[in-house]
């Protein structure tokens, strides 16, 4: 087929066959699979303790992160226990930490899981799949003296 064949094709093509297509939704979590990971973390944690359930939150590659969608665990005096994304926030307090709008975010967390069996919390965050600061729903369900986390982007 000859150059001007396949241009001419291309051209006779529908234009919906020839705008570019969304990013697969299998590429991010979404709302279900977040509760769902959750409640398989504190299931975990029930079954195989607290110091091992941080310890597969924290690998990457472990079972409790999923594309954009990790794990995190607080305690209620807002110190990070387990992160399935950064490691550098590990036994860091983060009660004062605000997110771009000036939201804190894990003080309103801890405050919600002392009033909530299960709730969502929207802030701002950054991605670690894209790297860029977006908006975010997490949802939380604490578990005795721990509050287990996991959100997704917004889009």
């Amino acid at each position: 087929m000859s150059h001007r064949a396949i241009v001419g094709a291309i051209l006779s093509l529908p234009l919906s066959l020839c705008v570019a297509l969304p990013a697969s939704a299998d590429e991010f979590a979404t709302k279900p699979e977040a509760e769902a990971m959750v409640r398989k973390t504190i299931a975990y944690m029930k079954a195989n303790g607290k110091e091992k359930t941080y310890s597969e939150i924290n690998r990457k590659d472990g079972p409790f992160t999923d594309r954009d969608l990790y794990m995190v665990a607080y305690g209620f005096d807002g110190v990070v226990r387990a992160h399935g994304a950064n490691p550098k926030m590990l036994n860091k307090n983060l009660m004062e930490l605000k997110d771009i709008d000036g939201k804190a975010f894990v003080k309103e967390r801890v405050e919600m899981a002392k009033k909530n069996p299960s709730f969502w919390q929207e802030y701002k965050f950054t991605n670690p799949v894209s790297g860029k600061i977006e908006p975010k729903a997490m949802y939380c369900q604490p578990s005795e003296d721990v509050i287990v986390c996991g959100g997704v982007y917004l889009r």
